[in-house]
């Protein structure tokens, strides 16, 4: 049975789910965005997707808009909610109660894709509200599948805490690249070469991971000879007041500002 879908909001995340949802087949998708790129435009006409059309309740209402627009774009959501519409939001910060208080819906389902889903390859966290009905979770779990990996149902605490993780997380990789890029230019490196054989480095040992069935841990282990280089570095880095504290200090920060924006 075709599904009708509505997308608010065609960023790079709601476009890749879009891209997902029409190569899967049975959906009539439509897609709201004031200003649409011009790769979602010609997307759009060529898939038959329907831009900006007439309002009108639907079967699944996806909301892909940044948190901070949300308040100003609830007039231009609520006349797609019907009282069989499922609501899933992909907005960091806003919690299924306050969804549900300003869209007046409990139906409602939170999801928190991350970045690397626009090349299905992404983490996708589910966390359903209690007005879910039968099936919704599973249909959830169809839409966000071509982003990669689903992991639910959570409970909204552990999706904040877990956003923390896979949400941020392709961040946390991207800096570190750049940090060992600027390290190795600082010691007399080439900047371009720097820069290529850290970006290099650490696509190949996400990689190794990807293909390893061994923990994390036990990768690191497996390349840090006791005494060598690579042990040295790593004492510096796994001292108590480096990474580890960075990180638990940066996951407080995360879950802080998800609180504020709940707020705002």
């Amino acid at each position: 049975m075709t599904r009708a879908i509505t997308l608010i909001g065609a960023g790079r995340m709601g476009f890749a789910m879009a891209r997902g949802w029409v190569a899967g087949g049975d959906v009539a998708l439509s897609i709201v965005d004031p200003a649409p790129g011009g790769e979602t435009r010609d997307w759009a006409s060529s898939a038959e997707v329907a831009l900006n059309p007439d309002p009108a309740p639907v079967d699944v209402l996806v909301i892909a808009v940044k948190p901070q627009v949300f308040p100003a774009a609830i007039p231009n959501i609520t006349p797609w909610i019907g009282k069989d519409t499922l609501t899933l939001s992909v907005m960091a910060g806003v919690t299924l109660a306050r969804l549900g208080s300003v869209l007046g819906t409990d139906r409602i389902i939170r999801a928190m894709p991350n970045t690397p889903g626009a090349i299905g390859q992404g983490v996708s966290l589910v966390a359903p509200g209690s007005g879910v009905r039968d099936g919704d979770f599973q249909t959830t779990v169809d839409l966000l599948s071509p982003l990669g990996l689903v992991e639910g149902p959570l409970d909204e605490e552990s999706l904040v805490t877990a956003t923390a993780v896979s949400g941020c997380g392709p961040a946390y990789v991207f800096l570190l690249a750049e940090l060992m890029a600027e390290a190795g230019a600082a010691r007399g490196l080439d900047p371009e070469l720097s820069s290529r054989i850290a970006r290099a480095t650490v696509e190949g040992a996400a990689a190794l991971m990807a293909q390893s069935e061994e923990a994390p841990a036990a990768l690191r282990q497996a390349v840090t000879s006791p005494g060598g280089v690579t042990k040295a570095a790593l004492d510096v880095l796994m001292a108590e007041d480096a990474a580890p504290s960075l990180f638990k200090r940066a996951f407080e920060a995360a879950e802080k500002r998800d609180a504020e924006l709940s707020s705002e």
